[in-house]
């Protein structure tokens, strides 16, 4: 194993090499949180595939294969389909609006009415999804190192935190580069013909296993409803996701770009898949379906190889966690705490950034990582809170983002009313019918729909002024900033 530890600390260190090196581009706000709005199509469509494929999509997509064949790669599937919905569909808009959170979009659409809650909501879901992102380090290095839980997540943890408060998201943009060619080696190139290989081929494995394994819809028609649900709408309105289309340095670059990264998430789903049910075939009583990714990488694959895969599910983990932390940190610090502290201020504008932007923002990554931390060590089920969050994200938000996205008549406090309703709802439902079940999602988003389409009818119009501005920002005639150089890579 010394060859694969090798492997593994040196990935880590140039992690670390390349949050030192981003540390020297950051030098304004846009540069630190949106990588300066510069990244072109090669850059773009590696970042936006690595933070969409994390642990969940790697060690979770192989593990669904393991479970229920071909068809467990709906999960990751529906995540590609909804890349591929905003990318072609909304990212161009997105990106023209200049902005760096979700809730800021809403504000400008809206009047400023459904910004604070929103971004709470926005808060709470980019705080579970960092934190179940780093659970998974846990179980990476104990395969590793046979090491300690706690320790294990402090070690991966504090990584991603310092390379993400050093740099911002000119780091994170370089090492999810790196994690991208890392897990398309290691999963795509390595992983998948070797896994199939060793299982005797796709004849053998069939002649192996049920018909089910191989069935398009085996995972169940219900199951697939209540992904796209989750996960291809969670993808048109995450932060972690917009944040990324931010970095764009076009509209024309966020859709191809977008478009590639879905794209290769549907290659990547089926890959999971088949390395899945190839792991069915070899290790047909294993204890734990999850348990099939290391179990294979373990004893299946040469020394160096070994390495470079575990280190592919490093990658995987690491580009989600640093994605979702920088957008926690993000919607904290501007749409949470400079709200209040504008609040605060007698008269005060809740917009006023402090005198160093930078700093104000590194300062909130490193509270946010530490907390991210603290509550992954405290946190033992990573189903049940990805569930929660996606759950409150989708049920509390997508109504007034797509809302506002498609529907002129829809008003601030249709929004809000469905922000309210459509969270209340889920977060009741949860504890009604159970946080894994379907119903809350189903019941909640149909809630916030109702009730923003009847409060909006209900209530006058959105402001002629208001929505002119909306307009005017949604073609690029009014930016935020003045356009910078690109990044061509």
């Amino acid at each position: 194993m010394a060859v694969d530890y090798t492997v593994i600390v040196v990935y880590l260190a140039g992690m670390l090499a390349m949050g030192w090196w981003g540390m020297r581009r950051a030098k304004s706000k846009s540069e630190f949180l949106v990588a300066g709005r510069r990244l072109g199509p090669w850059m773009y469509s590696g970042t936006m595939a690595a933070i969409v494929l994390g642990g969940a999509s790697t060690i979770g997509g192989v593990g669904l294969g393991y479970t229920h064949g071909l068809s467990g790669a709906w999960m990751v599937f529906t995540i590609g389909l909804g890349l591929l919905a905003l990318s072609i569909f909304f990212s161009g808009r997105i990106a023209r609006l200049r902005v760096y959170t979700v809730s800021e979009m809403l504000d400008l659409r809206y009047g400023g009415r459904a910004g604070v809650l929103s971004g709470v909501v926005m808060w709470a879901y980019t705080l579970m999804l960092a934190v179940t992102s780093t659970i998974a380090y846990a179980t990476i290095f104990d395969v590793l190192f046979d090491m300690n839980r706690t320790l294990a997540i402090v070690i991966g943890g504090s990584i991603v935190v310092a390379y993400s408060t050093l740099g911002g998201m000119w780091s994170i943009t370089l090492t999810d580069m790196v994690q991208f060619v890392v897990k398309t080696v290691g999963v795509l190139l390595l992983l998948l013909p070797i896994a199939v290989v060793k299982a005797g081929g796709f004849g053998e494995m069939r002649d192996k296993l049920p018909d089910e394994y191989f069935a398009p819809l085996g995972i169940g028609g219900e199951t697939i409803f209540t992904y796209v649900l989750i996960y291809t709408f969670g993808m048109l309105i995450g932060q972690d996701i917009w944040q990324r289309v931010f970095t764009a340095r076009s509209d024309k670059v966020a859709r191809y770009g977008g478009t590639v990264a879905g794209t290769y998430c549907l290659v990547y789903a089926l890959a999971g898949a088949v390395i899945g049910t190839a792991a069915k075939v070899m290790y047909p009583k294993l204890p734990s379906a999850d348990a099939a990714f290391a179990t294979i990488v373990k004893d299946e694959l040469p020394m160096g190889v070994r390495g470079l895969v575990l280190a592919a599910a490093l990658a995987a983990v690491m580009s989600t966690s640093s994605g979702a932390l920088i957008a926690c940190a993000t919607v904290a610090n501007n749409d949470i705490w400079a709200r209040v502290r504008g609040a605060v201020r007698a008269g005060g504008d809740a917009s006023d950034e402090p005198h160093d932007e930078v700093k104000g923002n590194r300062l909130f990554i490193l509270v946010m990582g530490v907390a991210v931390i603290c509550v992954a060590i405290a946190l033992n089920d990573v189903v049940q809170a990805l569930t929660v969050a996606y759950n409150l994200l989708v049920g509390g938000l997508l109504v007034p983002i797509l809302g506002g996205l498609l529907w002129r008549r829809g008003t601030g406090a249709g929004a809000l009313a469905a922000v309210v309703t459509g969270g209340g709802s889920v977060i009741g439902l949860m504890w009604w019918y159970g946080i894994l079940a379907n119903e809350p999602i189903y019941y909640g988003l149909l809630t916030s729909l109702v009730v923003y389409v009847a409060v909006s009818l209900a209530t006058p119009p959105t402001d002629a002024v208001v929505l002119a501005a909306w307009r005017e920002r949604v073609a690029g005639r009014e930016a935020e900033v003045a356009p910078e150089a690109s990044v061509t890579a």
